[in-house]
């Protein structure tokens, strides 16, 4: 998830299994309180680098549809889930408190019932549809249509270091309603 400030700064935030040096993941070992769920916060140029330059990930990017003045009810939901994190550690799971469910639950307690219980919530596949069903994202044109215009790996990949990287990324994406 990323947050775009009005000055163009693009914080993104990713939780994740937080492994061990040279542990490697694995789904099954995750339902075994193997790894301590972590909120990472950076750059977009190097978590989303990091995932479509350095790992070589199929990406996108889409624009969510926030209700009014819930903006920064969510960061600083995020400020705060980082923060508990410290002191009150999670265990990552691999099906209930992973990545995409972790979000689920930020955006409902922010406006509660936004996102509705889903079996589909806990298989990260599928997220791109039901944020497009549950219209948490842009239409860009279909559902089709949308997700095409929302792959962003192949132009993340012909960064080559110079300029804004989150500009580029978006210099595809249609122009968002609310502008």
């Amino acid at each position: 998830m990323t947050i775009e400030f009005n000055d163009g700064t693009c914080l993104s935030f990713s939780y994740e299994a937080r492994r061990i040096k040279g542990q490697r993941y694995h789904p099954w070992d995750g339902m075994w309180r193997n790894y301590e769920l972590f909120l990472l916060v950076g750059h977009e140029r190097d978590l989303l680098g990091l995932r479509t330059n350095a790992r070589g990930n199929k990406d996108y990017m889409f624009r969510a549809i926030t209700p009014p003045g819930k903006e920064k009810q969510l960061l600083l939901g995020l400020a705060k889930n980082m923060n508990s994190l410290i002191d009150n550690p999670i265990w990552y799971h691999s099906i209930l408190t992973t990545c995409n469910t972790s979000i689920v639950k930020l955006v409902n307690k922010v406006t509660p019932g936004r996102i509705p219980f889903f079996l589909r919530n806990f298989l990260p596949g599928y997220t791109p549809k039901v944020a497009f069903k549950l219209a948490l994202i842009e239409d860009w044109g279909g559902y089709e249509k949308t997700l095409e215009l929302a792959r962003i790996d192949q132009k993340a990949m012909k960064w080559d270091g110079e300029g804004d990287y989150s500009e580029m990324i978006r210099s595809h994406l249609p122009t968002s309603k609310n502008q």
